[in-house]
C-alpha cells in the first residue's frame, strides 16, 4: 500500500473514534492533497442512509458514498468495498468478511452481500475508489452496528405497572444492578408501547424526544439502541424508565377516536442492557419482575393536548442507586404488543432550535402573554418561583384576541373533552415552593407562537421566563435557495418551517389541532421535503405504516397511522396515492429502489381495488380539491387523474423490476384511464378541460394527461385563465400542487413566477406580508373554518423554487441525480436566483443573475454525475460557453461551469 493511502486510512480512524492526534505523540497527519493534489477519496459514507448507525436489523444493509473530487469531469470508474469486524485488520485487508473485489462501475450505492450478519456486532466497512483516469484514491472507513436482528434475541420481558388505561399519573420504574468488573462497552435496547425516557444513574440517556415513533402498535413496534458505555459506573448502577401514553394509551377525547384504538392499553416497555466487560465476558440486565414501580409528579400526559405536573410529588433521586424504593410496588409482566419489533433506524425527533421570547405582556400579577415571534411546533420551558400549591396554566396558541389574550378557537375545534380537566394545549404546573422551578413537557408537543401563563396566585415573570423549543425529526438540510426578492426567500423559509413543524416520525397536517398523518398532505409536500431535507428514513418508516394499515382488499385509510378512523368513502386516489407517489419520488431522488420494491404489491393491490370499483376508467373515489379559493373542480375528474398517476407509476415500476406481464397490464390500464379522462373532460378543439378552471387545466398538465400536441395550447389557456383571475390563485390543494409546475414546465414560467410572488389575496405571499412564518390552512386568513396557521397541504411551492426557477430536476432514466436535468427559468421579476441541492452524488448548484442585457448562469455538478441543460432561449438570444456559441440543449460532465445568455 502506498504511503498516502496508509496515512489517509489512519486519519479515517481519527474521525470515527474521535481520537486526538496529540494522543499519538509524534505521529503527524499529512494532507493527501499535499502529497498529490489529484488524489481523490470517497466521502459521505452511510449505512441505511445514516452515519455510523447502531441498531441495524436488516440482513443486507445499504452502503452508500459519494466521490470527493472537484476536478472537471470527475467520475468514479471503479470501487471496492470490504467489510470486517476488526478495523485495524480491515485496513490491512485481513479478516475480511466480505470483499466486492474491484468493480468497474460508477455505482455508489450497494447492498451488503456477505456472510450472515450477527446481532450486537460492530462492523467496519471500507470504500476504495478509482478516479476518472483509473487511478486509485484514498480509502475511507465507516462503521455500523447490528441490533437485535430478530425477535428471539430479546431477553427482557415486557413490563408495566398494575393500573388500567384510565389511570392518569404516568408510571415510573427503577432497578439497581451490580457491575462487578471493568466495563468495555454497553448498549441499551428499549422498546416501548407508548413513549419513554430512559435514565442511567440519574441522567437521561440520549437527546431524542418522543421515542419511539408512532406506529400501528398491534402490528409493529420500534426499539431504540443507545451506546451507554459512558453512562455506567463501576459497582452499583441504577436504571430508571418513565413511560408516557403517546398514541398508545390515548386518554384525551377528539373526533378522531384515538381513545378507541384497538391496541389501547397501559404503557409498557422491554429493555435489554447488554454489557461487555474488559475480560470478554458479557452480561444482560433486563426488564423483568424484579423491577419496582410508582407514580410521580407527572400526573397526566397526552400527546394530543398537554401535560400536568405536580412538583409537590417529586421524588428526588428516583433514578439513582441510593434512592429508598421501599414504598414502591411490584410491576406486572405482559405480552409484547405485537410480534414485529424492529429497530428505529431513522433520524430521531430532537429539540433542534432554542427560541427565546421576543416580548411579554403583563396583564396583572397572575396573567402574562409571551410571544416567540414565530410559529413553531414543540414545547416551552417555564422558569418560575412561587408558593407551594400555586397552579399555573401554560396555554399555547397561534393567535391573540384583540385585547392581547390567547385565542385557541382556530385549533381546538376537534377536541371533545369530557370535562374541564384536560384543556387543549395547556400544560398545568403545580409548584412545590422550593426556589426556582423549571417545567418542560416530556411526552407532548404543540403548535404555537404565543404562550399565556395564568397563575392561581401572584407570580413575577419576565421575558426570559419562557423559552420555546422547536422540535422535529432531525433530518439533515439538503437544499438552499436565495433570490433578489425578499418575499420569495421568506416564503421558502416559512414553507420549511411548516414542513419541519409537521415532521414527527411521519408527516402530519398540523402540529396543534390534529397531528394526523394525512396522506394527501404527505404527498402534496413530498418534493418540497426531498429538495430541502434528507428525509428518506422518515418516508421509509411512514410507508411501512402504510403497509401495516392496508386492508386485504387494498384499501388504505387517509390518515396513517390510525386507530381506526379514515377507512371511509372519501379516502380515495387523490389522498392515498401516497402508496405509489412517495416510493416513486424516493426512487427518483435517491436512485434507491428498496422502498419502491417493498411497496410494489401494495401499490398493485391498491390499483386493483380502484379498478374493481371503477370499471369504466373513471372514478369518484376521493376528497377533491380541498379548501379551494372559490371554484370547485369535478371530483370524478381529479380522482381519475390520480388513478392514472397510480396506474402509470405501477406500470413503470413493473418494467423496472422486470415484471413483464404486469408492465403490459398496467400500461394498458393507464392508457385506458387517460383516454376516458380526455374523452369526457377535454375539448380538443379549444384545449380546455372541463370548464377551464385553474385546477382542471393544471392537474392535466402536471400529471401527463394532456396529449403532447395540445400541451402548449392547454398551458396557454391556463396562463390566460390566471390572467383572467387577476393573476391570482383559484385553486385548492390539488391545484396548488399542480399549477406552478404546469405553467413553468410548459413555457409559462413568467405567469408561474407572478403567482408565486403575488402578495395580495389570495396567494402564498399574502400570508407572508400579513406576518406568517409558516404556511396556513386557508387562503382566507379571516375564514371561519380550516384556519390552522401551520399547515403543509399548500406546501408544493417550496419544491417548485428548485424546479421552476433553479430548474433542478430528476432524470427519470438516470434517477438519484445521476444525470441532473437543469431547466432554469430566467424570469423577469428577479435579478438573481440560486438553488442548491445536496443529492446522492453531492451538491448541485443552479445560479443565475442578470448582467445588463445578459444572464450569467453558473452551474455546479458533483463528481460522478452529469447534466443535461435546457436553456430557456427567447427571440434572438444565444448561449455562450467559454466565448463560443453552444446549442440550446447542452450536456456537461461534473464540475463548475459558467454560461452567458445574450
Amino acid at each position: 500500500m502506498k504511503l498516502y493511502q496508509k496515512i489517509s486510512i489512519s486519519y479515517s480512524l481519527f474521525l470515527i473514534f474521535g481520537w486526538s492526534p496529540v494522543a499519538f505523540g509524534n505521529i503527524k497527519v499529512i494532507s493527501t492533497h499535499a502529497l498529490n493534489n489529484e488524489i481523490v477519496s470517497p466521502g459521505g459514507l452511510q449505512c441505511e442512509h445514516l452515519v455510523n448507525p447502531i441498531g441495524i436489523d436488516v440482513p443486507k444493509p445499504r452502503l452508500s458514498w459519494l466521490l470527493s473530487d472537484t476536478r472537471q469531469g470527475a467520475k468514479q470508474t471503479a470501487y471496492r468495498v470490504t467489510v470486517g469486524t476488526d478495523s485495524s485488520a480491515l485496513l490491512q485487508q485481513k479478516k475480511v468478511l466480505w470483499n466486492t473485489g474491484k468493480v468497474n462501475s460508477s455505482a455508489a450505492l450497494l447492498l451488503y452481500n456477505g456472510s450472515l450478519l450477527k446481532p450486537f456486532t460492530k462492523y467496519f466497512w471500507q470504500v476504495e475508489v478509482w478516479d476518472k483516469d483509473g487511478k486509485p484514491g484514498t480509502a475511507k472507513i465507516a462503521a455500523f452496528e447490528t441490533g437485535m436482528v430478530k425477535m428471539s434475541n430479546w431477553k427482557g420481558t415486557w413490563i408495566s405497572d398494575r393500573n388500567d388505561v384510565n389511570i392518569l399519573p404516568a408510571p415510573y420504574f427503577r432497578k439497581v444492578f451490580e457491575s462487578p468488573k471493568k466495563i468495555k462497552s454497553a448498549r441499551a435496547y428499549i422498546a416501548a408501547a407508548g413513549l419513554y425516557e430512559l435514565y442511567l444513574n440519574g441522567k437521561k440517556v440520549g437527546n431524542h424526544r418522543l421515542d419511539p415513533m408512532y406506529t400501528r402498535f398491534d402490528r409493529r413496534n420500534l426499539y431504540v439502541s443507545y451506546d451507554v458505555t459512558a453512562n455506567l459506573q463501576a459497582g452499583k448502577n441504577a436504571i430508571g424508565v418513565l413511560l408516557g401514553n403517546g398514541w398508545y394509551n390515548h386518554q384525551s377525547l377528539a373526533v378522531w377516536n384515538f381513545d378507541k384504538a384497538p391496541w389501547r392499553a397501559r404503557p409498557a416497555f422491554c429493555l435489554d442492557l447488554r454489557i461487555t466487560y474488559q475480560d470478554g465476558s458479557e452480561e444482560t440486565v433486563t426488564s423483568d419482575g424484579s423491577w419496582k414501580t410508582h407514580s410521580g409528579p407527572l400526573v397526566f400526559n397526552s400527546i394530543y393536548t398537554a401535560e400536568h405536573y405536580d412538583a409537590r410529588l417529586e421524588q428526588p433521586g428516583w433514578n439513582k442507586v441510593d434512592f429508598d424504593a421501599s414504598k414502591w410496588g411490584d410491576v406486572t409482566l405482559r405480552a409484547a404488543p405485537s410480534e414485529n419489533i424492529v429497530s428505529q433506524a431513522m433520524h430521531p425527533i430532537r429539540s433542534i432550535e432554542t427560541i427565546p421570547s421576543v416580548s411579554v405582556k403583563k396583564f396583572n400579577d397572575t396573567t402574562y402573554v409571551f410571544d416567540l415571534g414565530r410559529n413553531i411546533a414543540g414545547v416551552s420551558k417555564l422558569k418560575v418561583k412561587g408558593e407551594s400549591g400555586t397552579v399555573l396554566q401554560i396555554k399555547h396558541g397561534e393567535r391573540l384576541y384583540p385585547d392581547g389574550r390567547l385565542d385557541l378557537s382556530n385549533i381546538d375545534v376537534y377536541h371533545r373533552p369530557a370535562d374541564k380537566k384536560d384543556p387543549f394545549q395547556t400544560d398545568i404546573l403545580i409548584l412545590n415552593g422550593k426556589g426556582e422551578e423549571e417545567f418542560m413537557a416530556r411526552f407532548n408537543y404543540k403548535g404555537f407562537q404565543y404562550i399565556e401563563v395564568v397563575s392561581s396566585k401572584p407570580v413575577e415573570l419576565k421575558k426570559e421566563s419562557i423559552t420555546g423549543y422547536f422540535m422535529h425529526s432531525d433530518v439533515p438540510v439538503a437544499g438552499q435557495i436565495s433570490s433578489s426578492n425578499p418575499l420569495i426567500d421568506k416564503l421558502w423559509w416559512a414553507t420549511n418551517n411548516s414542513y419541519l413543524s409537521n415532521l414527527y416520525g411521519y408527516p402530519t397536517d398540523c402540529p396543534q389541532r390534529e397531528k394526523n398523518g394525512w396522506t394527501g398532505d404527505g404527498h402534496f409536500a413530498v418534493e418540497t421535503g426531498l429538495y430541502n431535507f434528507d428525509g428518506i428514513t422518515i418516508y421509509e418508516k411512514w410507508l411501512a405504516d402504510h403497509r401495516d394499515e392496508q386492508q386485504p382488499n387494498g384499501v388504505l385509510p387517509d390518515i396513517i397511522p390510525t386507530g381506526g378512523w379514515g377507512y371511509g368513502t372519501a379516502n380515495g386516489t387523490d389522498w392515498t396515492s401516497t402508496i405509489a407517489i412517495i416510493p416513486w419520488d424516493i426512487y427518483q431522488f435517491y436512485g434507491d429502489s428498496k422502498l419502491l420494491e417493498a411497496c410494489y404489491d401494495n401499490i398493485k393491490s391498491y390499483v386493483n381495488y380502484v379498478t374493481q370499483i371503477s370499471p369504466s376508467g373513471l372514478t369518484s373515489y376521493g376528497r377533491g380539491d380541498w379548501v379551494p379559493v372559490k371554484s370547485s373542480s369535478p371530483l370524478e375528474y381529479t380522482s381519475s387523474v390520480y388513478y392514472y398517476v397510480d396506474a402509470n407509476i405501477l406500470a413503470k415500476t413493473a418494467k423496472l423490476f422486470g415484471r413483464t406481464e404486469d408492465a403490459k397490464t398496467y400500461s394498458e390500464l393507464a392508457s385506458k384511464i387517460k383516454k376516458a379522462i380526455n374523452d369526457k373532460y377535454l375539448n380538443p378543439s379549444t384545449g380546455i378541460y372541463g370548464s377551464g378552471l385553474q385546477t382542471e387545466l393544471s392537474v392535466a398538465l402536471q400529471w401527463g394527461i394532456v396529449p403532447a400536441e395540445l400541451q402548449d395550447k392547454v398551458a396557454s389557456n391556463l396562463a390566460k385563465r390566471v390572467a383572467a383571475d387577476g393573476m391570482h390563485l383559484d385553486v385548492g390543494v390539488l391545484g396548488a400542487k399542480a399549477i406552478l409546475n404546469a405553467l413553468s414546465d410548459h413555457g409559462q414560467a413568467e405567469t408561474a413566477y407572478k403567482l408565486a410572488a403575488q402578495d395580495t389575496y389570495p396567494s402564498w405571499g399574502w400570508w407572508i406580508v400579513n406576518g406568517a412564518t409558516t404556511l396556513y390552512e386557508n387562503w382566507n386568513i379571516q375564514a371561519e373554518r380550516d384556519i390552522s396557521l401551520n399547515h403543509m397541504m399548500f406546501g408544493e411551492i417550496g419544491g417548485w423554487f428548485f424546479k421552476g426557477l433553479g430548474g433542478i430536476k430528476v432524470d427519470e432514466q438516470q434517477p438519484g441525480f445521476k444525470n441532473v436535468i437543469l431547466a432554469p427559468n430566467f424570469v423577469t421579476g428577479l435579478t438573481h436566483f440560486e438553488a442548491g441541492h445536496d443529492g446522492p452524488f453531492g451538491k448541485i448548484v443552479s445560479s443565475w443573475k442578470r448582467k445588463g442585457e445578459a444572464v450569467i448562469y453558473d452551474v455546479t455538478i458533483p463528481a460522478n454525475s452529469s447534466s443535461t441543460i435546457y436553456f430557456p432561449i427567447a427571440g434572438n438570444s444565444s448561449v455562450y460557453f467559454q466565448g463560443k456559441k453552444i446549442s440550446r440543449i447542452y450536456k456537461i460532465e461534473s464540475g463548475k461551469y459558467q454560461f452567458e445568455i445574450r
